[in-house]
């Protein structure tokens, strides 16, 4: 049943059926049009009031549960649907992990229309809490209110928030006491920071007037126990910079790099960003198998410490390698997968646009005392060229974790023009590893496909394939 309400529709009794992309539920109108639900789970029975209506579906939200789902649990986080960080936190976990098997392989069958094996049951996360090695928050000094604040009496005085950016708002932070993606002391650092700096006056910022003093906050930890803390300043101030800077030092003595910087730009972006020591050094370590990386601020590292290594021990073992073969990493960032398998292998090439990147994987590559790695920087498809590939020779192996986008055309025809023995994909959106598939297709078949979930509570799956020429 449907009526309207407020020019929107109002839909009744609708049941949950399906999860699909981006952690949206699934249901259907009475009209036979599919409806996005961003807040119930499959086999839920909703109401639900539309908030956009298209040609062929619906968005909308549940405004009442009539029939819970059995595959709901009880979220842990209190800030869970005003957040919408993770928003599959009322899913029970192992269907949160049937849910992105299912979205792989709709993906690689229906994006990729290809022969496929027996797609390998995806590996799930042991920790499904408190995994992230980096968290991001933001300062404002308006707060955005719950409806829960919304509707009560109370007078919110305090309209400090340090927390995340509500979706789609970039003006809008939801303040957060305790969340459950990063382990300790990190709730225990922003929450200090947060009342010694409303306490002492210092101003949060303002981002539609681009005024107020505190703008970010970085935390990162690693799986040795180092921490690095960085706090973005909109200006600069002596006294105050300092007055912050040493409660942070003094309260939080474990921290191994203190930093800051100052940014006056119009966003919030620190890689352009001249990076100040405060306190401790410029760098943490993570240790992976006895191999030691440096991550500074600005450092790409996987988010999910103990996951990478599932997932990179996954990679090399597609790869097969036996110690004679040239390998090729494409979109290498810090080197960790080309070092990760430099010990399997004769020689591995690692490419990469960020120069920053390819300086910390040399680095890392000399500190571990790895001889037989070489690193170029480069747009990838200018880089992975035929002269590139007449001067390093035609690699046995090519391992590519390309961004979302997935390759470059460019990329992918220079793969079949060259033709390795195996290719072996890792990618973070299998719709656009499904679409280079295809492409791939012509000369090489799929012989394994592995899921991980690196992300628990979200929607979001990694998977890694494997192609064998021919």
């Amino acid at each position: 049943m449907g009526r309207r309400k407020q020019n929107r529709v109002v839909f009744e009794n609708i049941e949950v059926t399906d999860a699909g992309a981006k952690g949206k539920a699934i249901g259907h109108a009475p009209d036979g049009k599919v409806i996005f639900i961003n807040n119930a789970v499959p086999g839920d029975v909703v109401h639900v009031q539309t908030t956009k209506k298209r040609k062929s579906y619906y968005e909308a939200t549940a405004t009442e549960v009539v029939t819970l789902s059995r595959k709901r649990t009880t979220p842990q986080c209190q800030h869970f649907e005003a957040c919408g960080g993770c928003k599959w936190q009322h899913m029970e976990y192992q269907y949160q992990l049937e849910y992105k098997q299912q979205e792989v392989e709709n993906n690689l069958k229906r994006l990729g229309k290809i022969e496929l094996p027996e797609i390998t049951p995806i590996a799930g996360s042991a920790e499904q809490y408190f995994y992230r090695n980096k968290m991001e928050f933001g300062f404002s000094d308006s707060k955005w209110l719950t409806l829960d604040q919304i509707r009560s009496d109370e007078v919110i005085e305090d309209r400090n928030a340090l927390g995340f950016h509500i979706a789609g708002m970039w003006d809008k932070i939801l303040d957060i006491e305790k969340c459950h993606l990063q382990r300790d002391p990190s709730n225990a650092i922003r929450n200090g920071i947060k009342e010694f700096a409303t306490t002492n006056g210092l101003a949060f910022y303002n981002a539609r007037n681009q005024e107020g003093l505190l703008r970010t906050l970085m935390i990162r930890t690693s799986s040795t126990g180092e921490l690095m803390v960085l706090v973005q300043f909109f200006k600069e101030d002596v006294a105050l910079r300092t007055l912050l800077m040493d409660y942070i030092k003094d309260t939080f003595p474990e921290i191994t790099s203190l930093l800051y910087v100052i940014n006056s730009k119009g966003n919030d972006t620190i890689y352009d960003q001249k990076i100040e020591v405060y306190h401790g050094r410029d760098h943490i370590f993570e240790e992976m198998e006895g191999l030691k990386f440096k991550i500074n601020a600005k450092s790409f590292y996987q988010t999910n410490s103990a996951q990478a290594y599932e997932l990179y021990k996954i990679t090399r073992d597609f790869a097969g390698l036996t110690g004679d073969e040239l390998v090729y990493d494409l979109y290498t960032g810090t080197g960790t997968i080309a070092q990760f398998v430099a010990k399997d292998a004769k020689k591995v090439i690692g490419v990469e646009a960020v120069p920053d990147a390819i300086t910390a994987a040399k680095e890392n590559a000399e500190r571990n005392g790895i001889t037989n790695t070489e690193f170029y920087v480069g747009d990838m498809k200018n880089v992975f060229n035929t002269e590139f590939i007449n001067t390093h020779g035609i690699p046995d192996v090519i391992i590519t974790d390309p961004p979302r986008d997935g390759m470059h055309g460019d990329v992918v025809k220079q793969i079949l023009n060259i033709a390795p023995q195996k290719v072996v994909y890792v990618s973070c959106n299998s719709a656009t590893q499904a679409r280079d598939l295809a492409l791939l297709d012509e000369t090489y078949k799929v012989t394994r496909v592995q899921p991980v979930d690196m992300f628990p509570q979200t929607h979001h799956v990694e998977n890694v394939v494997l192609l064998e020429k021919r």
